[in-house]
């Protein structure tokens, strides 16, 4: 029997940038004048001109809307030249990359237009108003009426819709890894209109910032049962401003919290958010906080750097949370053998979940035989951070992180490929439990598998699953702790 053809929802998830029209990058030399660019662009009927040399030398892009808020509400001279104006930030993607990929990258950076490259090179350019136009079906419509959400209330409603999107992809057979950075995206783009939204209220903050995320939300792992885990980092201040400026950020970071938890983000147990006064700080403070973890390296210490290495910026001026992270690359290439063994004893502290006998170990809730799926993944997400700090790998997907192991030769490829199918197949099924359980029992989302909603097939398939993480975690046990 002949397969069916692919849907335009199908296609999405298959379609490289490559093979979707491109249009030419339209650019003028930096000494160009602001009068000049803009004739250009009436010319060419374009609402986006790149700054540079040639065609392979970029150095900045101006919009319709730069015109705008730079020159216009700015009242710059128009014969002033564009190098003076432009926008120095450029964001690009490789032609091989998927449709979908550079969709959600301009998402999360907030561009309109995306250079696409090829060996190196600029080859040409996207928009995302055309990719949305093409794919007028995918869930990244969705994505972009939520950047217009216009309140709190509505982008409750917003989120409330998440896990249907979610089941649809499930039911077209759309891959774990990609339906969890579709969540993610949409909780960063959530988050992203809340900060703006109450940065508007209470005014210019008194310092430049960073709204850094963690956890599955700081690894794009996100699924429907989530919680808030974010902190911030603000630029040091003169001694007389630090006391004014951390009760801005603290109340900045409170109101945030509020809302993100009225729109369906709980607060996180753990206490990991930025209005908590433990994760809010300058960066001296933040970088004596790193020094500390790592010096100390308890199981305890080591806990809070594994948790915040796992972060990501979504907010404010991503270069704090960049110099961050070049000190943490300073620490880790003299680690201390402590820091590692005991980053392993966290690593190590879940068991796989089979009983003596290889059955899937069980426990009740409400009256029924259920396992833990997140506790099961759990050794897998720390086993491979573990890998990636001593490797000094700064990715922070558990996906992604394995593959950059593998080309390093860490693990294998027969490995790699087990851990990733082992990782994926049971973030799929735990994706799956989590929609039909709101949709089909309208219920809050959990971690817990019931036993006797699984197939035979999937039991035995977890059991090997299992067998693959007791695997690992003996590979992690001889070589950081030298014990088995």
């Amino acid at each position: 029997m002949p397969s069916e053809p692919l849907t335009v929802l199908d296609d999405f998830y298959v379609r490289t940038i490559g093979e979707i029209p491109l249009k030419e990058i339209l650019y003028c030399v930096p000494e160009t004048s602001i009068a000049i660019a803009a004739q250009i662009m009436r010319k060419e009927m374009s609402s986006c001109l790149f700054v540079g040399r040639d065609k392979t030398h970029i150095h900045g892009v101006i919009t319709d809307i730069t015109l705008r808020d730079n020159v216009l509400a700015q009242g710059v001279s128009p014969e002033r030249p564009i190098a003076e104006i432009m926008d120095k930030t450029l964001v690009s993607i490789p032609k091989d990359a998927f449709v979908y990929e550079a969709l959600l990258l301009m998402f999360r950076t907030k561009t309109r237009y995306l250079l696409v490259s090829e060996a190196g090179k600029y080859i040409g350019v996207t928009s995302r108003n055309k990719i949305l136009t093409i794919q007028s079906q995918s869930p990244f419509v969705f994505i972009q009426s939520v950047k217009l959400a216009l309140d709190k209330d509505e982008l409750k409603v917003k989120w409330k819709q998440v896990p249907g999107i979610v089941d649809q992809l499930i039911q077209r057979g759309v891959r774990a890894e990609i339906i969890n950075q579709i969540i993610s995206t949409i909780a960063d783009t959530i988050a992203l209109r809340v900060i703006e939204q109450v940065v508007k209220e209470r005014g210019k903050p008194p310092a430049t910032f960073v709204f850094f995320v963690l956890g599955s939300e700081g690894r794009k792992e996100q699924t429907l049962k989530t919680d808030q885990d974010n902190a911030i980092i603000y630029e040091d201040k003169a001694n007389e401003q630090r006391a004014l400026v951390r009760d801005y950020f603290l109340g900045f970071a409170k109101e945030v919290s509020d809302r993100l938890h009225d729109i369906g983000f709980n607060y996180c147990k753990g206490g990991y958010m930025a209005s908590n006064p433990k994760w809010t700080h300058s960066l001296s403070h933040w970088k004596r906080n790193y020094a500390a973890w790592f010096q100390e390296s308890s199981t305890e210490t080591v806990m809070s750097y594994g948790t915040f290495f796992d972060c990501r910026p979504i907010y404010g001026d991503f270069t704090l949370l960049n110099d961050l992270k070049a000190f943490m690359d300073g620490q880790l290439q003299y680690p201390l053998e402590r820091f590692y063994y005991n980053m392993a004893q966290n690593a190590l502290q879940y068991d796989t979940q089979l009983t003596w006998l290889r059955n899937i170990r069980t426990f009740k809730v409400d009256k029924e035989q259920v396992f833990d799926i997140k506790k099961a993944m759990t050794p897998m997400v720390d086993a491979i951070r573990l890998y990636a700090l001593a490797n000094r790998i700064f990715e922070t997907n558990t996906g992604k992180r394995l593959k950059f192991l593998t080309e390093r030769g860490v693990f294998t490829t027969i490995a790699s490929d087990e851990l990733y199918q082992a990782y994926y197949y049971l973030m799929g099924l735990r994706l799956e439990k989590q929609a039909a359980t709101v949709i089909k029992e309208n219920k809050t989302p959990v971690n817990y598998i019931k036993i006797n909603t699984l197939t035979k097939v999937q039991v035995v398939t977890i059991r090997e699953i299992f067998k693959v993480i007791r695997d690992l975690q003996l590979k992690v046990k001889i070589q950081f702790t030298k014990t088995f």
